[in-house]
C-alpha cells in the first residue's frame, strides 16, 4: 500500500503517540484513519451552532497533563493550553452540602468538616509523590517503580478502599461520595481494587497537576500530535479504512490502535487458534451513553458553587453509587445511572456565545445498551438543577450501542476499550510477557486494550512503539519527544513556514 517503514492504524491518542515516537527515530510513518478526521476520543466540532464547539468524546484530561509521554512532548510549548478549574470536581447530594474538590488540598479539607483530616491523610502523601505515582500506574506493570515508597502508599490506600466491608473512616456523606464518584470513573462494579486504584490516582491528581480542559476543545491535543508527525515526515490518511492486514503486507512494522475485536476482524485467518481464543476471551465493560446539549444559560444548579466545577459527578450517595454501578456492570439497566457532566465554558469562557452554552454529559449504562440516553441524563441533571430541561435549545444523544458504530474500539459502548477487572487492569489483552506484540511478525497492538489501559495519556502507544523499536530495529534508547528549538507551535521548522507566517 505504501513504501513506509511503519504504519499505524487508528489515530486515537495512542495511535498518534505511537506515530510520534516512531517518526522521532527517523522512520517513515503513515497513519490510516477510517473516519474523516483524526483524533479518536480527541475530536471536537460544532454540532448545533458554527461558533460553539463540542467535545465529541473526552473533554477533561487529568492524564494529558501528567503522563510521561505528554510531559516530554510538552503540549504547552506547542500552543496547547491546559486550563485548570480551581474547583476541580463537585459531587452534589440529595440532602446536605455537596462535596467539593478544590485544586488546593487545604481548602478541600476545610470544606469536608470532620472528614477533612482524613482526606488530607489519604491524599497528601500521594500528592507529594504525584509524578512517581502516575509513572508507576502508567508503566502498565512493565517496570519497577523509581520510587518504591509511592508504590507502597498507593497499594495500601487502594486496598483500604477496595471493599465495602472495611470501614474507611469517613463519617460524612459528602466525603464518602466525593471519593466514590472518582472511583466510578473505572466503569465497573463498586467497590473493587481497580476502582480504588483509579480513585487514588485521579484523586491525588486533582490536588496536583489537576484535571485540565484544553482551551478550545480536546481536538487541540490531536492537532499538536499530528503536526509533530508531519514535521518529522509522517503522512496521515483519513477516510481510509483498513479491512485486511494484507493491505499493509509491504510495511515491515504495523501498530494497531484497535480493539482486539477489530484486530481479529482485519487479521482474518492469519492468527494462531490459541491466540484467537485468548483475544475472544477479552472482556469488555459497561457502556457510556453520550448526550451533548446546547443550552441558553449555564446549568441552574441548586447549589451555585457546583457551576464552577470542571467536572460534576451525579451519582447520589456512596450506597446509591455502589448499587447503580454494580447493577450496570451486571448488565441491568436502571433509571438512575451515574452521570458525568462538564460545562466547558465554566473553565474556558471562549467556548460559549451569548445565549448559547455547550454541556457535555456521559451516563454509565450496560454493555450494548441501545436506549436513547437523553431523557435519562436530563432527569439526572434536573435532580440537582431544577429547570435544566427548559434551558435546552438542542441536543444530540448517542446510545452505548451507537458508540461502537462511531468508533469500533468502543465495543458495546465501552469507551475504556476493555473491562477494568483486576486481571485486565494489568494483563491486557492477553497473558504474555510483551502485551503489545502479536504472533504476526512486525504487528503490534497499541490501543487502550493494552497496558496501562484507558485514558488520554498516550502511554499505550508510546510503550508499544518502544517495544517495536527494540525488537525490530534494535533501538533501546528512548527518542526525545521535546519540540525542536527551531519549531513553531505547529511543529513547522523555519524552512516550512510561509513568508510572514
Amino acid at each position: 500500500m505504501s513504501a513506509a517503514d511503519a504504519a499505524v492504524v487508528g489515530t486515537g491518542p495512542n495511535g498518534l503517540a505511537a506515530a510520534v515516537t516512531l517518526a522521532r527515530t527517523g522512520l517513515r510513518v503513515e497513519l490510516y484513519e477510517a473516519a474523516d478526521e483524526i483524533g479518536g476520543g480527541l475530536r471536537s466540532r460544532p454540532l448545533f451552532d458554527p461558533d460553539v464547539v463540542h467535545d465529541i468524546c473526552s473533554a477533561v484530561h487529568p492524564l494529558a497533563g501528567a503522563s510521561r509521554f505528554f510531559r516530554e512532548f510538552d503540549l504547552a510549548a506547542r500552543g496547547v493550553e491546559l486550563l485548570q478549574p480551581e474547583l476541580v470536581y463537585a459531587h452534589p447530594l440529595p440532602d446536605g452540602p455537596p462535596g467539593l474538590a478544590h485544586r488546593d488540598l487545604a481548602r478541600t479539607c476545610a470544606g469536608l468538616g470532620p472528614d477533612g483530616r482524613r482526606w488530607r491523610r489519604l491524599m497528601a502523601p500521594l500528592v507529594e509523590r504525584g509524578t512517581a505515582v502516575v509513572d508507576l500506574v502508567l508503566a502498565g506493570g512493565r517496570a519497577l517503580p523509581d520510587d518504591p515508597i509511592s508504590g507502597a502508599l498507593l497499594a495500601a490506600r487502594a486496598l483500604a478502599h477496595a471493599s465495602r466491608f472495611v470501614p474507611d473512616g469517613f463519617t460524612t456523606d459528602r466525603a464518602a461520595a466525593l471519593l466514590t464518584g472518582v472511583a466510578a470513573h473505572a466503569g465497573g462494579p463498586l467497590p473493587s481494587l481497580p476502582s480504588a486504584g483509579v480513585a487514588m490516582l485521579l484523586g491525588q491528581l486533582a490536588h496536583g497537576s489537576g484535571w485540565p480542559l484544553p482551551r478550545g476543545g480536546s481536538a487541540s491535543i490531536a492537532r499538536a500530535l499530528a503536526a509533530d508527525i508531519r514535521a518529522h515526515g509522517g503522512v496521515l490518511h483519513t477516510g481510509t479504512r483498513i479491512d485486511d492486514l494484507r493491505d499493509l503486507a509491504a510495511v515491515p512494522l504495523v501498530l494497531l490502535d484497535t480493539s482486539p475485536k477489530e484486530f481479529l476482524r482485519i487479521a482474518g485467518d492469519r492468527l494462531p487458534p490459541g491466540y484467537v481464543r485468548r483475544l475472544r476471551a477479552f472482556r469488555y465493560g459497561p457502556a457510556a451513553a453520550k448526550v451533548d446539549f446546547l443550552v441558553s444559560r449555564p446549568v441552574p444548579w441548586r447549589n451555585p458553587e457546583i457551576g464552577r466545577a470542571g467536572t460534576v459527578h451525579l451519582g447520589g450517595t456512596r450506597a446509591e453509587m455502589y448499587q447503580q454501578e454494580t447493577l450496570t456492570a451486571r448488565g441491568v439497566p436502571t433509571g438512575s445511572p451515574f452521570v458525568l457532566v462538564v460545562e466547558p465554558a465554566a473553565t474556558d469562557p471562549g467556548r460559549s456565545r451569548p445565549g448559547k452554552h455547550p454541556v457535555w454529559a456521559y451516563a454509565h449504562v450496560p454493555h450494548g445498551d441501545g436506549r436513547d440516553p437523553a431523557a435519562l441524563v436530563t432527569r439526572r441533571i434536573e435532580r440537582y438543577a431544577p429547570g435544566f430541561g427548559d434551558t435546552v435549545i438542542a441536543h444530540r444523544a448517542v446510545s452505548g450501542e451507537q458508540l461502537e458504530a462511531y468508533n469500533p474500539n468502543y465495543v458495546g459502548g465501552d469507551i475504556g476499550a476493555g473491562a477494568m477487572t483486576l486481571r485486565q487492569s494489568l494483563l491486557r489483552p492477553t497473558v504474555q510477557l510483551d502485551p503489545y506484540r502479536t504472533p504476526l511478525r512486525g504487528v503490534y497492538l497499541c490501543s487502550a486494550s493494552t497496558p496501562p489501559g484507558p485514558g488520554v495519556h498516550g502511554m499505550s502507544g508510546y510503550l508499544a512503539a518502544l517495544s517495536a523499536l527494540r525488537r525490530i530495529h534494535g533501538v533501546r534508547s528512548r527518542p526525545s519527544l521535546a519540540p525542536r528549538p527551531t519549531e513553531d507551535r505547529w511543529g513547522r521548522t523555519e524552512g516550512q513556514r510561509a513568508p510572514g507566517g
